[in-house]
């Protein structure tokens, strides 16, 4: 049979020809920023790629047997299951180092290309009407994400991830009233107990990867050739006309090489860059925290709330509730992702815009919007800071109490000097454009008149750099 006429038998049963047809020849757009989502993509196809391997190699149980490996330091050393496995990977599996790092290397990535790409869609409005459920499914995987990267951080049941379990424990503690409960049924008992490897096992290979190859599709795929393409504003454009190249065959060329290099990155990052070298730690001992600890980058923020909050507790009904464990640890992260979650229905119930955008804003064209960002990622970034303070204050050689109090005053200071630093400087580049708009380009030519004085040439704004600037017009600062 001909490959066209078993095209059409299957489009005679199962359909799919027309929508196949219109795939194809939708138009994408082609400035940079698009691409930036895809890097978080093409991290989580090589992070299941490198995972399905690991999964054949690694054994997640806590029962006690003795080392007798590769790495001459640590034999006949009493560890867990899952240690052993994952010295086992390191050092007898061919490759198996190579995967372990490439496994960590391209979650790091994935996260990082999600903020990012975050990041993007908030400061430029691509969360607005009609793309608000596309919105909260991704705010929906930053935290699916950052969960399951604990999880996976803590399943070889070295020193530095069974400090990282024994935080989580005393934040399940710390909850009000089921705090106890929550703890032993993870833990399957008293602190370190004998089941939480093989649960986190579970959470992380089973049920949120699940989760992840249902959201990713829907997310990235479905509503997103269900919408028209969002684009920023240049001549030509209209809120309901795309312009771009189609998907087939110039993006499709496109989005492929992005996956090889976006693979090859991360294969170099993991062959030339060591990352979590677990046979320095050693086995899990709870009477054991090494100095100078430090989570990866994306719990960095937990990690800096938790140190710079006073230690503040109260007794009620018999009862001592921890507030300097319960606040940093599980009310900061909550408000941080409600505040995601609710900001476009907030900046429209404020705005009372109820209008369809397919066209972006500039960041300046949205001082306040843009001001709440950047406060919001130098709230992020004093706290990822502040988790490394005992760093700080042993190599700078000062005081770590001070060291904690400069981080507290920058907490509540830096965000508002940023917003109100942006915001002026959004209106600063808005009078920017309007002078543009008016006067043209400074050329620095300088001419002399007939009367004998000098003038500056100025050349007038071609129709593309005009359409850009003034739609809409910058007179609209104060949104």
């Amino acid at each position: 049979m001909k490959a066209s006429s078993l095209i059409r038998a299957l489009d005679e049963r199962v359909g799919g020809a027309r929508f196949l047809d219109r795939a194809m020849r939708k138009a994408f757009n082609n400035h940079w920023s698009f691409l930036l989502g895809e890097i978080a993509l093409y991290a989580f196809v090589v992070v299941l790629v490198t995972g399905v391997f690991l999964t054949f190699f690694f054994k997640p149980g806590m029962k006690e047997v003795v080392y007798d490996g590769a790495y001459v330091p640590l034999r006949g050393v009493t560890m867990s299951e899952a240690y052993a496995s994952s010295l086992e990977i390191s050092f007898d599996v061919r490759g198996g180092l190579l995967m372990r790092q490439m496994h960590h290397w391209s979650t790091l990535i994935f996260l990082g290309g999600i903020v990012v790409h975050l990041l993007r869609n908030f400061f430029t409005g691509s969360f607005r009407k009609p793309r608000e459920l596309n919105w909260l499914i991704g705010v929906a995987l930053f935290g699916l994400v950052m969960l399951n990267g604990l999880f996976g951080y803590s399943l070889p049941d070295d020193l530095l991830s069974g400090a990282g379990l024994r935080i989580l424990h005393g934040v399940l503690v710390s909850v009000p009233l089921v705090g106890t409960y929550l703890a032993m049924f993870l833990f399957g008992g008293e602190f370190p107990g004998q089941d939480i490897i093989p649960r986190l096992y579970s959470l992380h290979v089973l049920l949120i990867p699940g989760l992840l190859l249902l959201l990713i599709p829907l997310h990235a795929v479905v509503l997103t050739w269900r919408q028209t393409h969002t684009q920023f504003r240049e001549k030509g454009v209209r809120n309901h006309q795309v312009s771009g190249a189609p998907f087939f065959p110039a993006f499709i060329a496109k989005t492929a090489a992005y996956l090889l290099w976006v693979a090859g990155v991360v294969a170099l990052l993991a062959t030339f860059f060591q990352i979590n070298p677990i046979w320095l730690y050693g086995p899990y001992v709870p009477s054991t925290v090494s100095a100078g600890s430090q989570p990866d980058w994306y719990m960095g923020f937990l990690e800096g709330a938790l140190r710079l909050m006073p230690p503040w507790e109260f007794t009620a009904f018999g009862h001592t509730v921890t507030m300097s464990v319960l606040i940093p640890a599980l009310v900061a992260p909550g408000l941080l992702f409600a505040g995601l979650a609710l900001y476009p229905f907030a900046e429209r119930w404020i705005t009372r815009d109820r209008a369809v955008h397919n066209l972006l804003d500039r960041p300046r064209d949205m001082p306040r919007r843009t001001g709440i960002g950047v406060a919001g990622i130098v709230y992020y970034g004093v706290l990822w800071t502040a988790g490394g303070n005992d760093v700080i204050a042993a190599n700078f050689h000062v005081s770590l109490y001070a060291t904690t109090w400069v981080f507290r005053m920058a907490l509540l200071l830096g965000p508002v000097l940023a917003f109100e630093g942006t915001r002026r400087l959004c209106l600063a580049l808005q009078a920017r454009d309007r002078r543009l708009i008016e006067h043209g380009v400074e050329t620095g030519l300088i001419v002399r008149g007939p009367g004998g004085e000098y003038t500056e040439v100025e050349r007038p704004l071609t129709e593309e750099e005009r359409a850009v600037l003034a739609d809409p017009l910058p007179e609209s600062a104060g949104r």
